[in-house]
C-alpha cells in the first residue's frame, strides 16, 4: 500500500512539474529580462539534476540485466574508478571540429592548440566480446599543426581520501591507434598554490596499456593534497585514429620490504 501511495504521489508531482514548465514556455514570450534569467537558472539546475539521474539509469541499462560495467581488480587495490566518458553516454556524443578546449564529461576535458579545425571527437559503443564497459572514445586527427593534443582526467574526491606517499596510482587503458604513436601520462598533485608532477610514458607492451605513478617520488605532504588530475599527451597525432576503448584509474598500497 505504501509503495502504491508513494508512486501515486510521485506521478502527481511529475505532472505538476511538467505543467509548470509548459506554462513557463508561454510566460517566457513576454517576460522581462530579470524573469528570463531566473527561469534560465532554475531550468538549468533542474536539467543538471535530471542529467545526473539519467546518466546512472543509462549506465545500468547499457549492460544486460541492468548490471553495472565491470572493472578488473588488482592485488593490493584499495580504490578503483572508471570516468564517465567510458561508463555511460555523454552529451554531446561527438564534436567536429573539436574546439581548443572541450568539456567531454564531468571528469574529462580535451585540449589542443591546432588552428586547422581537422580534429573530430566522438563516443562509440563497445560491442566486442570481452568488453567490460559500454563505451569507448575516439579521436580522429587529420592535418595537425599544433604543439600538443591532450586529454585531462580529474580524479574524484573519493580517490583523494587517504591518498598518501605509500600509494601507487595506476592508469590502465585499452588503447588502439591506426599507426604507432607515443602517449605520455602526467600526474598532477595540487597542494595549496603548488603542483607536483610525475610524467611517465604509457607502456603499450600489453593489453591493457598501463602507466604507474609512485607517490613516494611526488614530495607532497599527504594532508595538503587538495586536487589530482592526469594529463594524457598524444605525440605526433596527425593522420591518426586514436581509440580509448576503456580507461580506469586504481590506487594500490606499495609493497614494503
Amino acid at each position: 500500500m505504501t509503495g502504491r501511495l508513494t508512486g501515486f504521489i510521485g506521478e502527481i508531482l511529475q505532472r505538476r512539474l511538467a505543467a509548470r514548465w509548459r506554462r513557463a514556455s508561454l510566460v517566457a514570450e513576454r517576460a522581462n529580462l530579470a524573469t528570463l534569467r531566473a527561469m534560465r537558472a532554475s531550468g538549468r539546475q533542474l536539467r543538471a539534476e535530471i542529467d545526473v539521474a539519467l546518466g546512472v539509469v543509462e549506465r545500468r541499462l547499457a549492460h544486460a540485466g541492468g548490471q553495472p560495467a565491470r572493472i578488473l581488480r588488482r592485488a593490493g587495490m584499495d580504490w578503483v574508478w572508471r570516468p564517465d566518458l567510458w561508463s555511460g553516454p555523454v552529451r554531446p556524443s561527438g564534436l567536429a571540429p573539436a574546439p581548443r578546449h572541450a568539456t567531454l564529461s564531468r571528469d574529462c576535458k580535451f585540449y589542443h592548440d591546432c588552428a586547422l579545425g581537422q580534429i573530430a571527437l566522438r563516443q562509440v559503443a563497445n560491442d566486442r566480446p570481452g568488453d567490460l564497459n559500454p563505451h569507448g572514445y575516439v579521436t580522429e586527427v587529420f592535418e595537425f599543426a599544433g604543439s600538443f593534443l591532450s586529454l585531462v582526467i580529474d580524479l574524484p574526491d573519493d580517490g583523494m581520501k587517504g591518498l598518501c606517499a605509500r600509494h601507487v596510482l595506476r592508469l590502465e587503458t585499452v588503447f588502439e591507434a591506426e599507426r604507432p604513436m607515443k602517449v605520455y601520462a602526467r600526474l598532477n598533485l595540487r597542494h595549496g598554490p603548488n603542483t607536483a608532477q610525475i610524467t611517465r610514458e604509457l607502456n603499450q607492451g600489453g593489453t591493457p596499456a598501463e602507466v604507474e605513478f609512485d607517490l613516494a617520488y611526488a614530495d607532497v605532504p599527504s594532508d595538503q593534497m587538495d586536487r589530482a588530475w592526469i594529463d594524457l599527451f598524444f605525440e605526433d597525432p596527425a593522420m591518426n585514429r586514436i581509440v580509448l576503448r576503456d580507461l580506469t584509474v586504481m590506487r594500490m598500497i606499495r609493497a614494503e620490504y
